[in-house]
């Protein structure tokens, strides 16, 4: 490590610990030549993902955007920032962890719908409404009709219509 003062490359770490986040290591380090000591920052470096678009174009992976999404979707809902925040995490590990450096919207929205139709179903429906992009009430209710029988076979308690409105 080039010392920042007289920028001699000999230098010793005196102290390391981890930063109170866990993502870097603190390294405290004194130069050998001039005797002064500096904080350098130690991180895991990450690639860039890409996200390809469905008109081909591409974009570098936003965990905002994603996030503002997952907050219209969950809008009113009984939902935490935590458990969006869990989300938004839970969607780029599944990214990182199939070392890919280019996903698809498809995939992207497949990761979200996963977590949200185990977390509220309600939420589920209103991101599957924007990201499928449902071109009448049609194909609307399928996707509700399989969610209702997803959920029976599940075994998850039935509501009726009424219930359905009330939890509203």
């Amino acid at each position: 490590m080039k010392c920042p003062y007289c920028s001699s490359q000999d230098t010793k770490v005196t102290d390391s610990r981890d930063t109170d986040d866990g993502a870097s290591i603190r390294r405290r380090r004194q130069c050998l030549s001039c005797g002064r000591r500096f904080t350098t920052y130690e991180t895991v470096e990450q690639m860039p993902i890409r996200v390809i678009k469905k008109d081909g174009s591409r974009e570098l992976f936003s965990k905002n955007k994603l996030r503002s999404g997952l907050i219209r979707a969950c809008e009113k809902r009984n939902i935490t920032s935590q458990q969006i925040e869990n989300i938004v995490e839970s969607v780029e590990r599944k990214i990182r962890n199939d070392f890919k450096q280019e996903v698809s919207t498809v995939e992207i929205g497949n990761f979200v719908m996963d977590e949200l139709k185990k977390l509220d179903q309600v939420a589920y429906v209103r991101f599957a409404s924007v990201y499928r992009e449902f071109k009448d009430i049609g194909s609307f209710m399928d996707e509700l009709q399989a969610l209702m029988n997803n959920q029976k076979h599940s075994g998850e308690k039935e509501f009726s219509h009424e219930d359905k409105l009330h939890e509203q």
